[in-house]
């Protein structure tokens, strides 16, 4: 990719992340390109779909939540590893309002340009999960898609402005149910 085009790439995603974290995802393709100063067509020249764009707006992040599990995996306990991945992954997603929606539909949609990097996402917390139910710190019933659903969950606390306040404390009360170890602490 030309340098330019590059750079107006870049410029449409910082765009569209400011507007999708201030009016959501359902925000109208026609007014990011508008915030861009540029015109609709060349916003649907980088990006053809809505899904096109969110996919690579969210890719960095979902890259970067991924590779903080791998992290998270030989540089803490299984407990701590767990609770600091779930916290910083339901962090991102109260971000940009809505994600949580798009992430359950594209998860089991193979088609979806989000699917591929839902299912990374996902494989990373049931990776973390699975190493706290190995250390006997995390319960045995839940996997992978439970933890996913929790994320979405606690994501969905945060969008709600009469909820907003109690995010954090709901985060620890989720957290200590996931975690088996007497005398766990979330706090964070």
């Amino acid at each position: 990719m030309r340098a330019d085009a590059r750079k107006n790439r870049d410029h449409l995603l910082a765009v569209a992340g400011t507007a999708i974290t201030e009016q959501g995802v359902d925000v109208s393709l026609r007014d990011i390109a508008r915030r861009a100063d540029v015109g609709l067509a060349t916003l649907l020249r980088h990006f053809p779909t809505r899904e096109a764009l969110l996919e690579a707006l969210l890719r960095t992040s979902f890259d970067r939540l991924t590779g903080q599990a791998a992290e998270f995996e030989t540089s803490s306990s299984p407990e701590d590893a767990l609770v600091s991945w779930l916290r910083g992954c339901v962090a991102w997603t109260t971000e940009y309002r809505g994600v949580t929606t798009l992430m359950a539909a594209a998860i089991e949609d193979a088609e979806s340009a989000l699917h591929a990097s839902c299912v990374t996402l996902r494989a990373a917390g049931a990776r973390l999960l699975t190493r706290a139910q190995a250390a006997g710190v995390a319960r045995s019933d839940i996997d992978g898609t439970d933890l996913f659903a929790l994320v979405a969950m606690l994501a969905w606390l945060g969008d709600q402005p009469s909820l907003t306040s109690r995010a954090d404390h709901l985060f620890d009360v989720v957290a200590s149910a996931v975690l088996t170890s007497a005398g766990s602490s979330v706090d964070g």
